[in-house]
């Protein structure tokens, strides 16, 4: 058998609240643990963005210029289970997107958005604390459904009616 060695490193934009939107690889694993976003660009550069700088992390299948974010809103209600929120980022720019239904998740030092666009060129962004000025939920999709009060009603008098017959 083969030991194949497996990159850690994805495809990735970084979008800059000063300036163009950068494009490399970087190891998405760091995020929440370093204050900057390491960055190795497509010309083999070595980088280290500042966390306070950047916007948005976007995961992306291929690298396209220029890089243009996909669609920011969902045309109608998700299908996908997590929260379907909606972010407004210091710069007053929005965005909308699902995160999952994990409180423990949204503690940490960023927001891992999966976009409206799930046929885009994005497969999935990190929002870092820092870009935010507010985040708020829209609705929780794909909640498990409880059974309807009127089943359980009917089950709760079925038990109480006396048998007949010995049955």
């Amino acid at each position: 058998m083969k030991n194949r060695a497996v990159s850690t490193h994805k495809k990735a934009v970084v979008a800059l609240f000063d300036g163009e939107p950068e494009q490399g690889y970087v190891n998405p694993q760091g995020f929440g643990r370093e204050e900057t976003v390491e960055l190795l660009t497509r010309g083999g550069e070595h980088r280290q963005i500042p966390e306070k700088r950047v916007k948005a992390v976007y995961f992306v299948k291929e690298f396209i210029d220029p890089f243009v974010p996909d669609r920011k809103t969902f045309l109608s209600r998700p299908k996908l289970d997590g929260l379907w929120v909606k972010l407004r980022f210091r710069d007053d720019d929005e965005m909308e997107g699902l995160v999952p239904n994990d409180l423990l998740g949204l503690l940490d030092k960023g927001v891992r958005l999966t976009p409206p666009d799930l046929h885009g060129n994005t497969l999935w962004a990190f929002i870092p604390k820092t870009a935010l000025a507010e985040m708020k939920v829209l609705g929780v999709v794909g909640v498990a459904r409880r059974a309807p009060r009127e089943k359980a009603a009917t089950a709760k008098a079925a038990e109480a009616q006396p048998k007949l017959f010995g049955e």
